[in-house]
Formats: C-alpha cells, structure tokens, sequence
C-alpha cells in the first residue's frame, strides 16, 4: 500500500512537471521588455541570432544600439530596421576579438547617455570546424577566449554601472543581461574543447550575477541554444530542430526574466535533457563520433582549397 502510495505522487509530480514545462515553453507569456528601460544593446547585431534579437526587440518598442566589427553591415543592418519600425536605431564599431580599454571606453561613452534596458550579449565565435585543441592556431586559442568569454565579462560590467550614480542599470534599479550560450558548454564536448568550456563559463557566470543582483532589479539569464540555421552552425535549412534565427528569438524574447539559465526552443531543450540521461562515457562516445566526423569534411575542404590555390 506504502509503495502504491509512493508511485502515485511520484506519477503526479510527474505529471505536474510536463504541465509545467508545457506552460513554460508554449503558454506563458513574456514580459513586458520596454518596462527594462528605452534602449536594447545587441552585439553581433549584423547577423543570425544577434540581428533577429535587433528585429525582435525594435518591433517590440525599443530603441536598438546594434553592435559589430563590420561597419558596413551595421549601416546595412541599421537602415533595415528603420525601414520597418519607428524606434531610433544607432550603431557601433567593435572588434570584440581585441575589446582592450581603449574599445571598452568607446562603448561607455556611448552609453552614457542611453537608458539601456536590456544587453544582449550575443557575439561569438567557434572553431572554424571541430578540431583538436593542439591543431589551433594561437590567434583562434586568443580569440575564442576573448569574444566569447571576457567580451561578455566586460559588456555586463559596463551595463551595470555602479551603485554610486554612475550611469548604468544598478543606479537605475532595473534591466535585463542576456547572454547566448551553447549547448555544447553542458556536455563534454571533445573536438569542441575550448569552445564548451568558453560557453560553459557563459552559464556559470550568468548564475552567479543573476544571483548577485536579484534584489536590485536586474535580470540576468543565460540562453542555450542547440543549432539554429546560421553562418556559424553552417546550416540552411531549418527544421523542427533547427530554427530559423527570427523563429528562435521570437521564442527566446519570451523568457526574458525568467530562468536564470534556459534553453528556449523547446526542441532544443528536449534534447539536452535525452542527452543529460545518457551516461557520460555514452554522450562522450557520441559526440566524439559526430565531431570526427565533422573534422574529417573540413579536413577534405581545407585540402581542396589548398589544392585548388596550388593549381592557380
């Protein structure tokens, strides 16, 4: 009788659970993200993730500061978004993959006087196919660590402002700090070494803040997303498991202020969790076979061009 009593509370949490998750991903709305403040700062804002977040939130009311090295994407990106939505649009060089404090004090005075609400940490930057650690070149080891890591880092530093009336969202007592991390930074991710773990930092730290500034009104959450149809996931075509970028964000908007760490698709976040139950020595096997395989097609297209050039 005890144990028949024990299976069915375990059936109902259960069964309470997939309730949960089905609201989560498909019926609870968002938030009000103009309540955050006026302006959104997107980084890697020309492209994929970044520039569907600068569509998204410009329809939603926000005034958009778009962030990227290429300034004639920016201008391109810029006059795209004023064409279809009446919010102001402005832009700004930066080459997040040397963000010394020359660049970071560019990026505080134009912020100085910007109401910014909400940061969406998106910039990234992975190998240029799986690889071993030993076989990147020392600027791609810099370069992960540095766009992926310290340019988040110092972005929500300078958001935040201080406390002491330097302009920011801690003396405004509100805001909202997103940042894009991978699926890849939850599972031991050999081929992808450095990449998982600059990503897992990205959840790390997005906990660790978000705890910090829970009482002060600033949301900080971190988004994983699993392959989207981008030039980084070198992907066309999308699916129910890979999403278009303006699918994916228009769901990912949504969970602004919620979960301290989420992965908003909820194809994507099925998968994690299959992935999650395997035992790790299956998962590792698993992803080790997959990204050898990818090694294996980018070591043939770096062959074919090597030829290629030879033959001119």
């Amino acid at each position: 009788m005890e144990l028949l009593s024990v299976l069915c509370l375990a059936a109902a949490a259960k069964g309470c659970h997939c309730l949960y998750l089905a609201y989560k991903f498909f019926l609870r709305p968002g938030k009000e993200l103009k309540q955050y403040g006026q302006w959104a700062v997107v980084t890697g804002a020309t492209d994929g993730i970044g520039k569907a977040y600068a569509m998204e939130l410009a329809r939603q009311g926000l005034n958009v500061l778009l962030v990227a090295r290429s300034e004639e994407r920016l201008t391109e990106t810029a006059k795209e978004l004023k064409g279809k939505y009446h919010v102001t649009v402005d832009q700004l060089k930066v080459d997040f993959s040397n963000f010394d404090a020359a660049a970071r004090e560019a990026v505080k005075e134009k912020l100085a006087t910007l109401d910014v609400g909400i940061l969406i940490n998106n910039v990234g930057l992975s190998y240029p196919y799986t690889k071993y650690f030993h076989e990147l070149k020392d600027q791609e080891v810099a370069d992960i660590m540095e766009v992926n890591m310290s340019s988040m880092t110092w972005m929500s530093r300078i958001v935040l402002g201080d406390e002491s009336g330097s302009p920011g969202m801690l003396s405004r007592r509100r805001g909202a700090i997103v940042n894009t991390s991978s699926g890849s930074g939850r599972a031991t991710s050999p081929l992808l070494a450095e990449y998982s773990a600059a990503k897992a930092y990205v959840e790390r730290f997005s906990m660790g803040l978000g705890a910090e500034l829970a009482s002060k009104g600033i949301d900080v959450q971190a988004q994983t997303p699993l392959y989207v149809t981008t030039k980084m996931a070198k992907i066309r075509k999308s699916s129910m498991t890979v999403p278009s970028p303006q699918s994916y964000v228009e769901c990912a908007a949504r969970h602004i202020g919620y979960e301290a760490v989420i992965s908003p698709w909820w194809a994507h976040s099925l998968q994690l969790w299959l992935l999650a139950l395997l035992p790790e020595a299956v998962s590792v096997k698993f992803l080790d076979w997959q990204h050898q395989a990818i090694r294996k097609k980018g070591m043939k297209k770096d062959q074919e061009k090597a030829e290629e050039k030879k033959g001119q």
